[in-house]
């Protein structure tokens, strides 16, 4: 996937900023899909010079005015034909599975903290997705209510998606460090 389609999914969820879309990459595409605001800036200028969004100036009291983007006709085509392209599975390329793997040839206990450090980080990510799923989705107050019934439905599955991923990785670090425990004091 490039990062157009991307932004183009965003900004067909909601026409934004730059500044906005930065803010979106960081808080709920990001998750899966990862932009810097100068990447997402350069791509966007570049959609825009090819036909895919179009911008307009909003102005603002006591700040600059903002370009706020929406997708175009040609974008809103790019990504059709972007949709319908077959796509292969993904690879996954982890540096930790090598790490574990390569501590059978030095002190597997003392990759302990480490371990615990990744699993650290994705228990508060599924912290973070379950917070998500409540305030947009299941939530007395859920924000999904705005949505249509597509968006709702797929946004939630993306995030379903995450939860489970989160917590198959919690499983797997539990049993990494419960194998880890069996070579050595821990550190």
């Amino acid at each position: 996937m490039a990062l157009e389609h991307a932004i183009l999914v965003s900004l067909l969820e909601k026409p934004g900023s730059g500044y906005e879309l930065a803010r979106r990459f960081e808080r709920s595409i990001g998750y899966f899909w990862t932009a810097t605001h100068q990447q997402i800036y350069r791509v966007l200028k570049r959609m825009e010079n090819d036909g895919w969004v179009a911008s307009r100036d909003i102005p603002q009291r006591g700040r600059p005015d903002k370009r706020e983007y929406a997708v175009a006709d040609l974008g809103r085509a790019a990504l059709s034909s972007w949709l319908h392209e077959p796509i292969e599975p993904e690879s996954v390329r982890h540096d930790l599975a090598v790490k574990i793997r390569g501590a059978a040839f030095d002190d597997p206990a003392a990759l302990v903290t480490e371990v615990r450090r990744h699993r650290a980080a994705h228990e508060e990510r599924l912290a973070r997705y379950l917070l998500g799923e409540e305030r947009d989705f299941t939530g007395a107050d859920a924000r999904a209510a705005e949505m249509t019934e597509a968006e709702r439905e797929l946004q939630h599955a993306v995030l379903r998606g995450g939860i489970a991923y989160e917590r198959m990785m919690l499983a797997w670090l539990d049993d990494v460090l419960a194998t880890l425990a069996r070579f050595g004091p821990e550190r």
